[in-house]
């Protein structure tokens, strides 16, 4: 994108806020995981302990930082997201034996939208030890649930809202479909 995705303005707040605001559905007072300079004013921030290693290394601050047991990741770059799945995912893991339940849509899972529990922590730092950073081969390591589409579409869940931003022409798509969204509500 060329610049920080999570300030982007989307609507009435920026990319941050909104998936901050989502989150708080699942959890009263979300992480946020990102230089604390940059993001201090927004909530509570956990710096990376493995800087550079993208968002396997952000997960492992997340989990090292918390106390629950079960904890939601969303990325901020999914401004569509909204809060009724979050909260229907959130209670899906609740009921999972399993140490991480990952959404997958159109062929593609969604590790950025999904919930780990704490004790998937040691996997992932031994993975980042490895400088094995791809999120998707955690799975392999640890018992997994996977949601699959038809349960999501079962649900009323559609794949657009798992829209990711890493261009300006996706960017201004999610805005523009935003904006159709809430013209025909």
């Amino acid at each position: 994108m060329g610049s920080d995705k999570a300030l982007l303005p989307f609507g009435e707040n920026n990319l941050l806020q909104l998936a901050l605001d989502k989150a708080k559905v699942v959890s009263p007072e979300p992480m946020i995981v990102g230089a604390r300079e940059r993001y201090a004013r927004y909530g509570q921030v956990i710096e990376d302990r493995y800087p550079e290693c993208g968002p396997l290394g952000g997960i492992h601050a997340a989990l090292c930082a918390t106390r629950s047991e079960r904890n939601l990741v969303l990325s901020v770059d999914m401004p569509l997201m909204t809060a009724t799945f979050l909260l229907w995912l959130a209670q899906i893991a609740q009921s999972a034996t399993e140490l991480a339940v990952v959404p997958e849509v159109q062929k593609r899972l969604q590790p950025l939208c999904a919930v780990y529990h704490r004790s998937a922590l040691d996997v992932i730092e031994q993975a980042l030890k490895r400088r094995d950073f791809k999120v998707g081969r955690i799975y392999s390591l640890v018992p997994t649930r996977y949601v699959r589409e038809e349960e999501l579409l079962a649900a009323g869940f559609g794949p657009d809202i798992f829209c990711n931003i890493n261009t300006q022409a996706e960017y201004e798509a999610a805005s523009e479909f935003r904006e159709f969204k809430g013209s025909v509500q």
